[in-house]
């Protein structure tokens, strides 16, 4: 049986189609490399410099991401994807307010290391209306799940619109600096401080 096709995947392979293995791996490499090559230098990246990391050549970038957006559409919709998934790991181990707690900062280390991720989402780009579509839709119903559950344990006590706090998160994130730096930690402890503020009882 042919193996399932992702959500990442059927936004690249051309309707009714599978990718050969190949060519999965292709992509499979050069989304890596893209999102390493992200991270350190921002999505206006040479596009060279990713086929290079991935050990492929430029042609074949070209051929499976004809635009820049594409590529990067790709990236980010993989690692939100990714994110996601982790809730449903963390929610199946640990408690709901510390399930809340660690996949907050789980989204924290994904926001501060895609560079420009806001600049797409809000550039007026046509190309990245579904990408802001995709945030919305997967991320945001998995933070209320998590909310909804910290509230119905006690251990939440704020109502807190979910779509709303993940933006507070990414701004404070935006602000900070690569991970691992001093303005990274910063960012980090104030987001803790967001999370603590969802507990504090009015007058606090």
């Amino acid at each position: 049986m042919p193996a399932p096709t992702s959500d990442t995947e059927a936004s690249i392979a051309p309707a009714g189609r599978r990718m050969r293995s190949d060519a999965r791996q292709n992509v499979d490499a050069l989304l890596e490399a893209a999102k390493a090559v992200f991270a350190d230098a921002g999505v206006d990246a040479p596009v060279r410099s990713i086929a290079e990391r991935a050990g492929v050549g430029v042609g074949t970038l070209y051929r499976h991401f004809p635009l820049r957006s594409d590529l990067i559409s790709a990236v980010f919709r993989r690692e939100m994807d990714a994110c996601v998934a982790a809730a449903e790991e963390i929610e199946a181990t640990s408690p709901p307010g510390e399930a809340l707690d660690r996949w907050i900062m789980r989204y924290t280390q994904f926001v501060a290391t895609k560079r420009g991720l806001a600049a797409a989402l809000h550039s007026g780009d046509p190309a990245y209306e579904p990408l802001a579509e995709y945030f919305s839709t997967r991320l945001a119903p998995t933070l209320d799940r998590l909310l909804t559950a910290a509230t119905a344990s006690g251990d939440v006590v704020h109502e807190v619109d979910a779509a709303e706090f993940l933006g507070a998160v990414a701004d404070l994130c935006h602000a900070g600096g690569p991970p691992g730096t001093e303005r990274s930690g910063r960012a980090e402890r104030m987001v803790r401080l967001l999370l603590a503020g969802l507990r504090a009882e009015p007058g606090d």
